[in-house]
């Protein structure tokens, strides 16, 4: 195809985000828009915290060097104007999604704009940290990711079926990112686990016969009646006196969730982690 038949998408690389905040706004609107393209395959790339003339600059000239197009979220006047010029000068496409928004509110109110970048962020910071605490608990269920440990507030050990993913879930809708990994009698756990602050690790134990109950439970669903060693309660009193004698070695806190509601088991892991961490920290 020569170059006099390319179609318009053809010329654009990527639709560049540009936010003086996170960029998420602006993602949010993007995405949604795309959704009715679904043959479209632009790349999305935000450049996000941008509070200079220069880096609005450095975007235009790699806009221009590489095409595509920008989307812009930016509420400080100065920076919005000069995007919207470079853009024009350099003959790219600019959108900007604030400013007429901004110009229409500011002269029906009266009041001009504060043009504070990811101040709604700020403001709404607590749901914000929900929102990241229940995302990183999903990506560090089940032993996943356990290269990033040291980013969680809780980690949860315990055997299969001991509750620790209905634990995570809950622990994070309070805003504390959880991973949970799993003990597998006679497998070490991850290297990561022990690098982590012990303080932070709590290891769940259970009855066993409520063990055996869960894992019937589990085991009828996935494969019927089928015999297994899933459920041998010789097999499982070893599981789970060996996570025990794990976490006394390694000095880790133990909760026993036997007979207790969730909220119950979450208010103890809460009351533990912030008991040690501000033991550490003196």
């Amino acid at each position: 195809m020569g170059n006099d038949e390319r179609t318009p998408a053809e010329d654009l690389s990527s639709i560049v985000i540009v936010s003086g905040g996170a960029g998420a706004s602006a993602e949010q609107v993007v995405h949604t828009v795309l959704a009715q393209f679904p043959s479209a395959t632009l790349p999305v790339v935000t450049v996000a915290n941008v509070r200079s003339i220069q880096q609005i600059r450095d975007v235009v000239d790699q806009v221009r060097a590489h095409g595509g197009f920008i989307v812009h979220t930016l509420v400080d006047g100065a920076l919005r104007d000069a995007m919207n010029s470079f853009g024009n000068d350099s003959g790219i496409v600019t959108i900007d999604l604030m400013g007429e928004l901004l110009d229409t509110l500011g002269a029906v109110l009266g009041q001009e704009p504060l043009g504070e970048p990811g101040l709604y962020r700020q403001l709404n910071r607590e749901y914000f940290e929900r929102v990241a605490a229940i995302e990183f608990s999903m990506a560090h269920d089940d032993g996943r990711n356990t290269h990033e440990l040291d980013r969680a507030d809780i980690v949860l050990l315990g055997v299969s079926r001991v509750g620790k993913t209905p634990l995570s879930m809950y622990l994070s809708v309070l805003g504390w990112k959880v991973a949970n990994v799993p003990f597998i009698k006679d497998q070490p756990l991850p290297g990561e686990v022990f690098e982590i602050e012990r303080g932070r690790v709590i290891g769940l134990a259970i009855d066993p016969q409520r063990l055996i109950n869960h894992r019937k439970i589990r085991h009828e669903r996935i494969a019927g009646t089928q015999p297994s060693t899933y459920m041998d309660p010789g097999m499982i009193f070893e599981e789970l006196e060996q996570s025990r004698r794990l976490f006394r070695q390694k000095g880790f806190s133990v909760i026993d969730i036997s007979n207790k509601p969730l909220e119950t088991s979450a208010d103890e892991i809460i009351a533990l982690i912030s008991k040690r961490l501000s033991q550490q920290r003196h």
